[in-house]
C-alpha cells in the first residue's frame, strides 16, 4: 500500500497542564504556537506537538516506555549539560550507539524523551 500520509503532531494529554506547560517551555525552551484554556501547541520545526487535558487521562504514564519522543539534535552533550543544570534527571547518560548518541529523560508526567544526534 503505497501511502501519502506523514506524521503531523503529537499530543500528550495530561492532569498536570501547568507544569507539564512550564516542563515543555521553560526548561526545553519550546515556543508556544497557540495556547487557550486546557491546550498548548508548539511547533517545532515541521511537527506539531499538543499538551492537553483529557478526562480520562489519570495519574501519570504508567508504561512510559511504550512510547518515546526523539529529540534530534547536532549536540546534545551542551543540550544534556543545559537540561542538567535545570535540574533534569536523566535516566540515560549519553552513550554512543552505532547509530550515533542518545541521552533519556522523563517529563513531569513520566513520559520518556531522548536526545539522539546521528553520527
Amino acid at each position: 500500500m503505497k501511502s501519502n500520509m506523514k506524521l503531523a503532531g503529537v499530543i500528550i494529554w495530561t492532569q498536570n497542564f501547568d507544569e507539564m506547560i512550564n516542563f515543555y517551555k521553560e526548561v526545553l525552551d519550546l515556543k508556544p504556537k497557540s495556547l487557550r484554556k486546557n491546550f498548548v501547541n508548539f511547533e517545532w520545526h515541521n511537527l506539531k506537538l499538543s499538551i492537553s487535558v483529557h478526562e480520562k487521562v489519570i495519574d501519570t504514564a504508567k508504561d512510559p516506555f511504550r512510547i518515546m519522543i526523539n529529540l534530534e539534535s547536532d549536540d546534545i552533550f551542551s543540550i544534556y549539560d543545559d537540561l542538567l543544570a535545570k535540574g533534569v534527571e536523566f535516566i540515560r547518560e549519553p552513550e554512543d550507539e552505532s547509530w550515533g548518541f542518545v541521552a533519556s529523560f522523563y517529563d513531569p508526567d513520566g513520559n520518556i524523551l531522548q536526545l539522539i544526534q546521528n553520527h
